[in-house]
């Protein structure tokens, strides 16, 4: 089957927040310089949402919060692929393990085989919904993206050993949050990092969520769980 590039995925991408009270630092790596989307750009990792995604058995589910926020303006059924698919581009592109230690039962999916092999399964609940992206119009590549808040803390694996980790991001490094501006950073990335700057400190997942549609008509600036215009609704 041929990809429409023009269509716009759903996609999750995962923001580590480490020594988050005493000197915050988050996860990063650069793309690569051919990549068709963003090349050069440091990023966080995340990635489209894969077929397989939809069942894979987690642990735990996400927060009922971020359920809430997660279906507002969009089909519920994805919460659920949308959550693993963090997960997933978690452990490919950093090779850290967010999950419970326990055994998979039948067929794994290609994908997964190498997390299974860990010897734990997907956990979900330390995933704080925060952001909400779509790509602008006349991008070589479009996605809807969530963008998850995860404390370093709840990482099953060390959080300095990325010799799992697929060759997707180079430069893989933790870095403060007061010298993130310092790289070379796409804009919405930028617009993230300053939610999370302001969260740093909060444990509990946020009760509104920024949105950033962008479609062919118009680009809104909204808020998921929000009050007033500026709330995020479903629109005909």
């Amino acid at each position: 089957m041929t990809l429409d590039k023009s269509a716009i995925r759903n996609a999750a991408t995962v923001i580590v927040l480490r020594n988050r009270f005493e000197d915050p630092h988050v996860l990063m790596g650069q793309r690569g310089s051919t990549a068709a989307f963003m090349p050069n750009k440091f990023v966080f990792p995340g990635g489209a949402v894969d077929p397989d995604d939809a069942v894979i058995p987690l642990a735990s589910p996400v927060p009922e919060v971020c359920r809430a926020r997660l279906a507002e303006d969009a089909d519920s059924s994805l919460i659920h692929a949308m959550s693993a698919a963090a997960i997933r581009e978690l452990w490919e592109e950093t090779g850290l393990v967010l999950g419970r230690p326990g055994d998979w039962t039948g067929d794994v999916p290609g994908d997964w085989k190498t997390f299974a092999a860990t010897g734990h399964v997907p956990a979900a609940h330390p995933l704080q919904f925060v952001f909400r992206a779509i790509t602008p119009p006349g991008r070589p590549r479009r996605f809807d993206a969530r963008f998850f808040l995860v404390d370093a803390d709840e990482v099953a694996s060390d959080l300095d050993d990325f010799s799992a980790a697929c060759d997707e991001l180079s430069h893989l490094q933790w870095i403060a949050l007061p010298k993130v501006r310092e790289f070379d950073l796409p804009f919405i990335t930028e617009v993230v990092l300053a939610e999370v700057a302001a969260r740093a400190h909060d444990r509990e997942p946020p009760k509104s969520v920024p949105f950033f549609r962008n479609n062919e008509e118009e680009s809104l600036f909204l808020r998921l769980g929000g009050v007033g215009p500026m709330t995020g609704r479903k629109h005909g």
